[in-house]
């Protein structure tokens, strides 16, 4: 069985329904309310567990009732929640999200526990986990705790996949200790300055990466698929036309899934090609962690 990493967020996501997104000041009167378990760490983590691998999440929630859910959520995904951490003094992580009527959303996140996630608190939890290669991380936790990870996977011979979401200034060292980074074209435009709007883009924005010291760049494009570089390959993939319901956590999905495939030990294009089929599924459905698919929907 593939084992994978995931070191990130935990958060519930309270998500309304609307045709469209308000106006500054506007008020909106909006459709359905849902509540769902979320967090980009959260979800790729439940996202790598229905893909078939053995999950080590690390995480922290609240003291509260949100926290519970949330480890409840978890172990019932078949997730120990043993490095998921309970923190007395903050509230658990909360995502405020809006649905408009194609699919796309808007995105308001109060840290809360997150925010907690320190690198000695990082440092222990990898101490108790057996040895797999691939980590797997996002930007929803301190800086300091993806600074220590990346010099952690270096030292260590791991494998630091870097979903930069959402996307800030990155200190130069992390870089250069990334096995992938797999940003948006969003993400990638903000964090090199390039524009990410054309297939000609697509190799100067991986170059950007690479010349930092990078070793892999995917560039994932939405409903356009996906573009992946390293020293020696380009790889073009592209996107299943679907309906898209919610494109919350379709990001997440394709992480969670893409870092199976590798622990598996597919090669780049068998591995993208099975993250792009299953993030395509999940756009189809409500939610965040309820998108996922399982392992037998992608035959």
């Amino acid at each position: 069985m593939a084992q994978v990493i995931v070191v990130g967020s935990s958060n519930t996501d309270l998500v309304v329904k609307t045709d469209r997104f308000p106006k500054p000041g506007e008020t909106l009167v909006g459709g359905d309310f849902f509540l769902f378990q979320g967090g980009k760490g959260a979800n790729q983590a439940v996202t790598a567990g229905r893909m078939g691998a053995e999950v080590s999440f690390i995480s922290r929630v609240g003291n509260d009732l949100f926290g519970r859910q949330t480890r409840e959520s978890l172990e019932k995904e078949g997730i120990s929640t043993r490095f998921v951490l309970e923190e007395e003094n903050k509230s658990s992580g909360i995502a405020l999200i809006t649905v408009n009527g194609q699919g796309e959303n808007t995105i308001v996140v109060a840290p809360g526990a997150n925010a907690s996630l320190t690198p000695a608190t990082v440092q222990t939890c990898l101490n108790s986990i057996p040895n797999p290669r691939f980590i797997l991380c996002q930007l929803e936790i301190p800086i300091d705790a993806i600074s220590f990870l990346a010099s952690y996977a270096q030292k260590e011979g791991k494998k630091l996949i870097l979903n930069p979401a959402p996307a800030f200034e990155l200190p130069e060292s992390i870089y250069q200790q990334l096995f992938l980074i797999t940003p948006n074209e969003t993400e990638a435009s903000l964090l090199t300055g390039l524009a990410c709007n054309t297939e000609e883009d697509y190799p100067k924005i991986a170059q950007w990466f690479i010349n930092k010291g990078v070793q892999q760049v995917l560039l994932t494009l939405g409903e356009k698929g996906s573009y992946f570089q390293n020293s020696i390959q380009k790889i073009r993939v592209q996107a299943q036309k679907v309906a898209a319901v919610d494109t919350t956590a379709a990001g997440d999905v394709f992480n969670g899934s893409l870092a199976v495939a590798l622990a598996e030990g597919m090669n780049w294009e068998e591995a993208i090609t099975l993250a792009t089929k299953a993030a395509s599924i999940s756009v189809t459905r409500m939610g965040a962690q309820a998108s996922a698919p399982f392992r037998s929907e992608l035959v």
